[in-house]
Formats: C-alpha cells, sequence, structure tokens
C-alpha cells in the first residue's frame, strides 16, 4: 500500500521534469518574410567563440555584424531594435542559435556594442526581418542538423 502511494508523486515529478526540458520547444518559429517581427532577450557571442565555424560554415568573426538565429535561414538581414533605447542594428543571420530559453538572437560583439548592450550582456530587442522571402522554408528548430556543436 505504501509503494502505491509514492507512485503519483513519482509520476507527477516525472512530468515536472520533462515540462521543464522542454520549456521552450513549443516556441513557434518566427515568420521568414520581408517585415516579420519577434521580440525577445538578445545575447551576445563571448571571445571564445571568435574563429570557431559556425552552422553555415563560415568562420565566425566579433568584429562582423552578425548573428545566430534558431529558424531564420542563413544571409537574412535582420533589423535589431533595443527596446529601451531605441538603437538599431543591422545583421546578418550566419549562425543557429541562441539555445538558452527565452533569448531570440545572438549577436556578434560588434553588434552589440552598435546598440550599446556589452555591459548588461542581455538587452530586451525586437527583430524584424528585413529581406526574407514568403516563400523561403524556416528551418526546425528541434532538429540537431543545424546546430554547430561548439
Amino acid at each position: 500500500m505504501r509503494l502505491m502511494l509514492h507512485i503519483p508523486v513519482r509520476l507527477g515529478l516525472l512530468a515536472v521534469f520533462l515540462l521543464a526540458l522542454t520549456g521552450c520547444a513549443g516556441a513557434a518559429p518566427m515568420g521568414t518574410g520581408t517585415g516579420a517581427t519577434d521580440t525577445g532577450m538578445a545575447s551576445y557571442y563571448a571571445d571564445k567563440f571568435d574563429g570557431r565555424t559556425t552552422a553555415n560554415g563560415e568562420t565566425f568573426r566579433n568584429s562582423e555584424l552578425t548573428a545566430a538565429h534558431r529558424t531564420l535561414p542563413f544571409d537574412t538581414m535582420v533589423r535589431v531594435t533595443r527596446l529601451d533605447t531605441g538603437e538599431q542594428v543591422t545583421v546578418r543571420i550566419n549562425d543557429r542559435g541562441p539555445f538558452v530559453c527565452g533569448r531570440i538572437i545572438d549577436l556578434s560583439q560588434r553588434a552589440a556594442r552598435e546598440i550599446n548592450m556589452m555591459q548588461d550582456g542581455l538587452a530586451e530587442v525586437e527583430i524584424e526581418v528585413l529581406n526574407g522571402s514568403s516563400s523561403e522554408r524556416a528551418p526546425d528548430p528541434d532538429s540537431d542538423s543545424n546546430a554547430t556543436s561548439w
């Protein structure tokens, strides 16, 4: 009898654990057409990633105006607007990420400097697709085929 009481508790704990693992998995991918927007937190790449290979095969450079996004096609141009200051920067998507719940874009350090977020580390932003195509299909964010193995 004592064992029977523990089974629902264990199942409940398992359910909570599984929900925590999939925390951001339910987020719908952003549209890829020109003018599509999304709002969320931006972060930027650490120094250690400079010189590594991005998901599209390029060498990552913190000195360039590039960014990582989970679903936008490579070479998409995106305007990033910092919501608290209105500062803007335009970046090209060349990598996949960020893979942290709640973050929508990882910026190169140059792009982060352009919108004065280096000291804060994170900033709430709006991203807007500038050169998208409504016929282009975004990659599946849950697929490992586009993820870098850093």
